[in-house]
């Protein structure tokens, strides 16, 4: 019964594109192509298993990402450096069984080392309270909403990193070598221009 956290396969992208268009409207649905272009460009993007079973996912771009999402573009004109969650979906039977938390703690561990900030959003629709309070208990707080092009609202949420400032006076740009802190496969070979060479 654990719930491991781990980078997505490239041959698991059918059924993360599965899990994403079947978990309702608080999540934006997405194309083949889409899907492809984030595990091709996202800086974060790992799935939760629950007993080897794909539970969750969750994507996340930095802020000098060329990401082209109109909520990404929000939060850039307001903020320096941050680590931007563009998703995160939980399939329905593992929804509160702690996939979620599983989740967000393993991109938090990933944030805190990199960024100052946590960046998301939660459409403001009916059926949106459990989102909001699951991000408000996990320390995000509302600094502004935005309006989407379908009329919807989106509060737009952040949480600091607290370790941030201590983590880059002490490493610098020389990050211990170990498992935790380690890379996603998608920054293995590509560029991140702030420092965070491993």
């Amino acid at each position: 019964m654990s719930i491991v956290v781990r980078d997505v396969r490239e041959h698991e992208l059918d059924s993360v594109l599965a899990l994403n268009n079947a978990a309702g409207p608080g999540i934006l649905p997405i194309d083949a192509a889409r899907l492809r272009r984030f595990f091709d460009t996202a800086e974060y993007f790992r799935v939760a298993e629950h007993d080897g079973n794909l539970a969750g996912v969750l994507m996340a771009f930095g802020s000098d990402s060329a990401h082209d999402s109109a909520n990404f573009r929000w939060f850039r004109e307001r903020h320096g450096d941050f680590l931007y969650i563009d998703r995160i979906v939980v399939a329905s039977r593992r929804r509160g069984g702690g996939v979620g938390r599983a989740l967000y703690a393993d991109v938090q561990g990933y944030a805190e080392a990199r960024y100052p900030e946590l960046a998301c959003e939660v459409f403001l629709q009916e059926g949106s309270d459990p989102a909001l309070l699951f991000h408000g208990s996990f320390g995000f707080h509302e600094i502004g909403q935005n309006l989407q092009t379908d009329g919807t609202r989106a509060c737009m949420l952040m949480k600091p990193m607290c370790s941030h400032n201590w983590i880059r006076e002490t490493y610098g740009d020389k990050l211990p070598d170990v498992p935790w802190v380690a890379r996603p496969r998608t920054l293995r070979t590509a560029h991140r221009p702030t420092g965070t060479s491993l």
